[in-house]
């Protein structure tokens, strides 16, 4: 189908064509790093600057290792063709998100450190996704993050003639609300490390109910390895999913 769709946005340089999105993802990184020590100046970090490094190394090299794997398992049909350069070339925040947090913990197990970390990650988190997300929005149907065909009035041709839900679009609005939401528990009184894990239980619970109107590619018993990752993460937070819904509940029956 011929498209007049502007996807996927593209700048020249030396007669070469690339994507707005390799800025945007050098530009997510800069401004999430920027925000981190801006928020890290105005508290009394209890964890110590040495071992900060330990942690953030160790959240690096599990988000490069969880973003490839789960990107590759994406295409399952892909692993018998697997090389080096699709390995590379293969990445997905969700992966990064699930290998760095396992990355944390297996470094922090290591150096001794008991106290919960990743509270003070979430606003640099959701503003450097926020803005990669708008990188990857532009490469249309370039990158898989594009939904299926829609009759809804937020379907857009990304540049295959064909109204799509716009994935990104969404995700963004999303965004959006999770950090009005998270600057206004700001000044609550929760226990360490709540906000990085209600963060990482809403992020993917947005990412496994979004996923069902992408054209996603089956792993096992009919979910993609984004719904595992999401499954993987509410399993490993279930603890916390049912003392925060207690919680909830009680306050609503208390005001109710």
């Amino acid at each position: 189908m011929k498209s007049n769709s502007p996807f996927p946005f593209q700048f020249e340089l030396f007669g070469n064509q690339y994507h707005y999105h390799y800025l945007f993802e050098t530009l997510a990184f800069i401004v999430g790093v920027r925000v981190y020590y801006y928020l890290k100046k105005g508290i009394v970090d209890p964890i110590s600057d040495e071992n900060r490094l330990w942690i953030m190394l160790g959240a690096m090299v599990g988000a490069l290792i969880g973003s490839r794997v789960v990107a590759v398992l994406e295409t399952p049909a892909l692993l018998a063709q697997l090389n080096f350069s699709i390995l590379y070339q293969s990445k997905t925040i969700i992966g990064g998100l699930l290998g760095g947090l396992f990355g944390v913990e297996l470094i922090k197990k290591i150096i001794g450190v008991h106290i919960a970390s990743g509270d003070i990650y979430v606003l640099p988190i959701i503003i450097a996704l926020f803005i990669g997300r708008i990188g990857c929005f532009s490469m249309g149907i370039d990158e898989p993050t594009f939904g299926i065909a829609t009759q809804l009035f937020t379907g857009m041709d990304l540049g295959d003639g064909i109204k799509r839900h716009p994935i990104m679009l969404y995700e963004m609005f999303y965004l959006i609300v999770l950090l009005f939401f998270f600057n206004a528990l700001k000044n609550k009184n929760l226990i360490n490390g709540d906000r990085f894990k209600l963060y990482m239980v809403f992020y993917f619970l947005f990412r496994f109910l979004i996923e069902f109107i992408k054209p996603y590619h089956s792993l096992f018993l009919n979910l993609s390895s984004i719904h595992w990752s999401a499954l993987l993460i509410f399993a490993y937070y279930y603890k916390f999913i049912i003392r925060i819904s207690k919680s909830v509940f009680t306050k609503n029956v208390q005001y109710g």
